[in-house]
């Protein structure tokens, strides 16, 4: 679908936004007239109104580019004019590379308001890279520009850097600096490394309770954190936070409803990125993101919105919208920077001969769920081969990397759990559409590359669930006898589910049905990684509370496995 720059789309655009304003004065005043990134199609006002059917809407969606630097000329404005500070939703670094590592940040004075406090201008911001702390000695610095169609965020790849070394930076604009954050370059893809330490987390919903895992988290050392999935969610969040129960602060009320256009996902990020432990834990490591569906909308799938509930080109719409304030909002590169309902999200990193991440993305190219989704009788349409989870061409791109790998460890970031889950150890089990057990073919393509490529050391890394399991991934999940071909390892969410439990209700059915499960808690909290040139070793990090700020973090569960024998044992 990338065709959004072919003149008849654009002309398409400009017919239905001249429609979508006919039908909707309100557009042009208000809310839309206050930002310039506001983009045809995601206006505010629109929501869910079917505002137009057919090709138009389509075009509309694929011409969803505009509004980007360049295309309206924002004047310079003067720094010296923002009297609040503007770094009130922290810093940023992601997907380090050997002697590279972009940094991030947004200015927002106010960023619970739309426009964030600034004037629709762009602004000069300087920024700096040193080698200690204190900025004594600096190893790079230089300027970028902010500007309001990005709603003032900042994308700075810096190069010509060591490798392999840890590094801290800052930003200035006007008279005002940002927190320091730290971060690390990968070490060259040729460097002997023995040992990469990580951490990976899922699922943070804000009105589910407090992000204490993430204040743990800033103080392990670690070269990266992987978030797999569902950043923010589209939920309302009410005036107190939901399960936060604010006593001492009430949220607006624009906070109080699902996200639909460009300026509400905007906003919910300004509130998940207002917190002062997500902001810990991002100024402390670099992170490398993948997506899943709640930053757009629950369990879509690919073009299909949950439930079909609206038409295709109106959710369309949507997924640009969500997909350019996902970009706006994480430390991402140039290369993942959206065009129209179109991103392309997965990567490949190395960590030099030690472990190669190919990150995925489960959710834009995905055939839609079948039987209603959910957790279902599985039927003869599941087994069918045309069905996707990751689309033909990101397949194949996993499989071909694979292919090429040297790398002691494969590391595959994805969303949603891959190993199969039966739900009762009984004849009339369930298993859940929405997972990669409603994908089997799919599934048995990426386990049969793998061998065929000779990947012995496997290690899939999921979320969503809400709950922490560890996996062996079997050559024949109907056999517990049969070849352990790698393992899975699922990380809890931050909050989502709130406090969760030690055994949830369901541990003994979903143990005695699925032998290959070795582990599994429902508390909050992430998992630490250490990949070693013998062995793996993951530590369930978890909190026993969220609905409450401060609870201490323990190690509930370790388990080993060891290069060249797959297989998870206890620590």
């Amino acid at each position: 679908m990338r065709q959004a720059h072919r003149p008849e789309l654009r002309a398409a655009a400009r017919r239905i936004a001249r429609y979508i304003d006919a039908e909707d004065p309100s557009r042009t005043r208000g809310r839309a007239a206050a930002h310039p990134g506001a983009v045809p199609g995601a206006a505010p006002g629109v929501g869910r109104r079917r505002i137009v059917t057919g090709a138009f809407a389509a075009a509309a969606a694929l011409a969803f580019g505009t509004g980007l630097p360049g295309t309206a000329h924002a004047a310079e404005l003067d720094p010296k004019g923002i009297t609040e500070d503007p770094f009130t939703l922290g810093v940023a670094s992601g997907d380090p590379r050997p002697g590279s590592i972009l940094l991030w940040t947004r200015l927002a004075p106010r960023p619970y308001e739309p426009g964030s406090g600034l004037r629709p201008g762009r602004y000069t911001v300087r920024w700096e890279v040193a080698h200690d702390p204190d900025f004594t000695r600096i190893a790079a610095r230089g300027r970028a520009t902010a500007h309001p169609e990005l709603n003032h965020s900042l994308h700075t790849d810096v190069s010509g850097l060591d490798d392999d070394r840890v590094y801290y930076y800052r930003f200035r604009v006007g008279d005002w600096i940002s927190p320091a954050g730290r971060t690390r370059t990968a070490p060259a893809h040729s460097a002997p490394i023995t040992a990469l330490s990580l951490a990976a987390v899922s699922c943070q919903a804000y009105h589910d309770g407090y992000f204490t895992a993430y204040r743990h988290l800033a103080d392990e050392e670690l070269d990266a954190v992987l978030h797999l999935g569902d950043y923010l969610y589209e939920y309302a969040v009410n005036a107190v936070g939901g399960a936060r129960n604010y006593t001492d602060r009430r949220l607006p009320a624009h906070f109080n409803r699902e996200t639909i256009t460009l300026e509400d996902y905007r906003l919910r990020y300004a509130l998940y990125r207002s917190d002062p432990d997500l902001q810990a834990a991002h100024a402390a490591h670099p992170f490398i993101l993948t997506w899943d569906d709640h930053e757009t909308e629950n369990n879509y799938a690919g073009d299909d919105p949950d439930g079909g509930t609206v038409p295709t080109e109106e959710f369309l719409l949507r997924r640009a919208a969500a997909y350019r304030a996902y970009w706006e909002n994480q430390p991402l590169r140039p290369p993942q920077r959206p065009q129209g309902p179109d991103m392309r999200l997965y990567r490949r990193l190395r960590f030099g001969q030690l472990a190669q991440f190919d990150v995925l993305d489960t959710r834009q190219y995905r055939s839609d769920q079948l039987y209603g989704d959910g957790w279902q009788r599985p039927g003869p349409e599941l087994e069918d081969p045309e069905r996707t989870m990751t689309g033909a061409e990101q397949e194949s791109w996993l499989l071909d990397g694979w292919e090429r790998s040297t790398a002691r460890w494969n590391v595959v970031p994805q969303q949603v759990v891959f190993s199969r889950r039966r739900d009762a150890p009984t004849d009339a089990y369930r298993l859940s559409m929405d997972s990669w057990d409603g994908y089997p073919a799919a599934r048995r393509r990426l386990l049969d590359g793998a061998a065929a490529a000779g990947v012995e050391n496997l290690m899939i890394l999921s979320g969503d669930v809400h709950v922490g399991y560890g996996l062996d991934l079997k050559e024949d999940w109907d056999d517990p006898g049969s070849r352990t071909l790698g393992t899975e390892i699922t990380a809890t969410s931050v909050t989502s589910g709130r406090n969760g439990a030690d055994r949830p209700a369901n541990y003994d059915n979903l143990t005695r049905a699925n032998p290959h499960l070795k582990f599994y808690n429902g508390r909050r909290g992430y998992v630490r990684i250490t990949l070693g040139e013998e062995r793996a070793q993951a530590d369930y990090r978890t909190v026993d509370a969220v609905t409450t700020p401060g609870a201490p973090v323990r190690t509930a569960a370790s388990f080993v496995t060891e290069a060249g024998d797959p297989g998870l044992k206890p620590a």
